[in-house]
């Protein structure tokens, strides 16, 4: 039976879409360009909120902060910077990101609980603490409802990003519209157990806080936590969400009607951020989106396409357009998931390469076509049951290595 979606998309939204937040961002001088480096989201209302955060062992400072202004799972506004993660700056990072909070407080008349931390950037040195206070005793001048808002904020938080990333859609619940937008960075050292980079969301739906911190969960293990750029998690890793509650609806939580739909417009949000990434990692050519079926399980067959799109070697013939499908397969076979190695097909996009583990000839330069546009998608159907999963990623280019050679420089 064919799926209609019961939400629509908005073009051009993002995290100040929904009622009650505002957004804003300027440039402090953590960066050396004059971009924005410094970025602040604020709820107008106390905002039921949620998080998941990177599971590196290594967790900057600012995730400690936030960890416990979300001890009543509610926030009134969210500081970001990047240019700098923070992270691996012991007992000064720690007193730099609770200091950020208490500045944050202050400069919009807060409680300091009320208030999130999160940066990005380079690993292991100070934040220069005079610019970061003097940039947010700025910041409740450059906040502002509606795109101006979101647009400077989204540019505060990119790091080696080239573009911004922001996701929108509207619903009807009990009624009332609600509104879900949605604003990250991510573009190298990319590889999440948790959530990926900064990823922020927002909504006027009245949610239940344990609901919605259940639903982060859900929803980040098939969508955020399915994309790849290069197998590195980062220190600083945090998906962030808040609710204000001002659209109207009756509390939203697993025993509401409407929640499926909630949750599949919610996933949509989050699933289109994380494919941004994934379509922007660093010198990155193609997004490249490996599905997979027939797995044991949906965690099997998760397990198995997140193998396929991480590989060095499925990303450089993806790169080099080149339908080396062994590359492929041999990436399945390493996953660690039970496979029956006799009874695999395998296809680049319309392109079939294997069927029931045997060769298929195909049309080399069909395939070479292929393998040239914008998006690469691999199937791969296992026929070892019902599990299903989709798996995103980019190819393996030189600029890859000379982003990543000169970080720091």
């Amino acid at each position: 039976m064919e799926t209609i979606e019961l939400w629509k998309a908005v073009e051009g939204g993002s995290v100040t879409s929904p009622l009650g937040f505002q957004a804003g961002g300027l440039h402090c001088g953590l960066k050396k360009t004059d971009r924005n480096d410094l970025g602040v989201i604020l709820c107008e209302v106390p905002a039921a909120a949620a998080a998941v955060y990177t599971t590196n062992v290594f967790q900057a400072a600012p995730l400690l902060v936030t960890r416990d202004s979300l001890k009543d799972r509610r926030l009134r506004a969210v500081v970001v910077n990047s240019g700098n993660a923070n992270a691996c700056t012991g007992r000064q990072g720690e007193a730099d990101a609770f200091a950020m909070r208490a500045q944050t407080a202050a400069a919009f008349g807060l409680a300091e609980a009320d208030i999130a931390v999160a940066s990005t950037g380079v690993i292991g040195e100070n934040l220069p603490m005079e610019k970061v206070s003097s940039g947010i005793a700025q910041l409740p001048s450059s906040t502002a409802y509606g795109a101006e808002g979101a647009e400077q904020f989204s540019q505060a938080i990119l790091t080696t990003d080239l573009v911004k990333k922001t996701a929108c859609v509207k619903l009807a619940i009990d009624g009332r519209e609600v509104t879900i937008g949605g604003a990250c960075k991510g573009s190298g050292m990319i590889h999440p157990n948790m959530a990926t980079m900064l990823a922020f969301v927002t909504t006027d739906a009245e949610v239940d806080p344990a609901a919605l911190q259940s639903l982060l969960v859900d929803t980040t293990n098939v969508t955020f936590n399915m994309i790849t750029v290069d197998g590195d998690t980062s220190t600083n890793d945090m998906l962030l969400v808040m609710a204000s509650g001002l659209a109207g609806n009756r509390p939203l939580s697993a025993d509401h009607p409407q929640w499926e739909q909630f949750a599949a417009a919610f996933r949509h949000v989050n699933e289109s951020l994380a494919k941004q990434i994934a379509r922007d990692g660093e010198g990155a050519t193609h997004l490249i989106e490996v599905q997979v079926k027939g797995g044991v399980t949906d965690a099997s067959a998760g397990a198995i396409a997140k193998t396929i799109v991480g590989s060095s070697l499925v990303k450089s013939a993806v790169f080099g357009a080149d339908a080396n499908w062994g590359r492929i397969i041999a990436a399945a076979g390493r996953a660690g998931e039970p496979i029956d190695p006799s009874n695999v097909d395998i296809k680049l996009g319309p392109i079939v390469t294997l069927e029931g583990s045997k060769p298929v000839a195909f049309d080399e330069e069909a395939a070479l076509e292929y393998l040239k546009g914008d998006t690469v998608q691999i199937f791969v159907d296992l026929h070892g049951g019902e599990g299903e999963a989709t798996a995103w990623g980019c190819d393996l280019t030189y600029d890859y290595v000379r982003i990543n050679a000169a970080y720091r420089t």
